[in-house]
């Protein structure tokens, strides 16, 4: 028995229930693939330029900085003027994928940049988003061996990296991208949706950024 049949066992043992019927099993079949849809707000039904336009004004509220580059090779120059303008170490945590990891980081060599997964001593993290969600300002990001996750979560100032061709109205939408894209056999196993820094307003209702992940976010869109 594999662990995935290990926690499935133990949380039918919990539940009181066998594994399905054939029957049972065929209509959740059924559901799944007919992924049927929730609301789509009327604000995300917009010109795709508008789409970027209404994630940019929603992630700014949020508390995170957008700009907007017309080449992915304007990325480390960009990166390199962020930092300095924040004060920031220049090393950098990269995610593997080739999205990032693979930019012309040799013509700013005053950058150090470290690919893999984040680390807790890592202070500033670079990653490629699957895509953007302009209803609500959000981006999903997917986990792999190329966009491991800590590298999201454990730098607390987190710059990502957005192809203007996968931004989507609605959340809808993108998780139609993913299936489409990556197929019923090669699904994440996390899909995380970020929306601004990382906050909580738990203690005495003062809002305390970087509580949970990092304290400030970039996003560079690519064009």
């Amino acid at each position: 028995m594999d662990s995935r049949e290990k926690i499935l066992s133990r949380i039918r043992s919990q539940k009181g229930r066998d594994v399905l019927s054939k029957s049972e099993q065929d209509i959740l079949a059924r559901r799944i693939q007919a992924h049927k849809r929730n609301l789509v707000p009327k604000r995300s039904q917009i010109p795709p330029e508008d789409q970027i336009a209404l994630f940019t004004e929603k992630m700014t509220e949020l508390l995170t900085t957008v700009e907007r580059v017309e080449s992915s090779s304007q990325i480390p120059e960009r990166i390199k003027a962020y930092l300095a303008a924040k004060n920031l170490p220049s090393r950098i945590k990269v995610s593997p994928s080739p999205l990032v990891a693979n930019l012309p980081w040799e013509e700013v060599p005053t950058l150090e940049i470290v690919t893999g997964a984040g680390a807790e001593e890592d202070e500033v993290g670079l990653s490629p988003a699957f895509s953007a969600i302009a209803e609500s300002g959000t981006l999903m990001m997917v986990s792999g061996p190329d966009t491991p996750s800590t590298v999201n979560f454990l730098p607390e100032n987190h710059i990502v990296v957005v192809d203007v061709k996968t931004m989507c109205g609605s959340y809808e939408e993108a998780w139609d991208l993913l299936r489409s894209g990556r197929g019923t056999d090669d699904m994440p196993r996390t899909v995380n949706l970020i929306s601004g820094p990382s906050r909580t307003a738990d203690i005495e209702q003062r809002l305390i950024m970087g509580a949970h992940g990092p304290k400030s976010l970039h996003v560079i869109l690519v064009g």
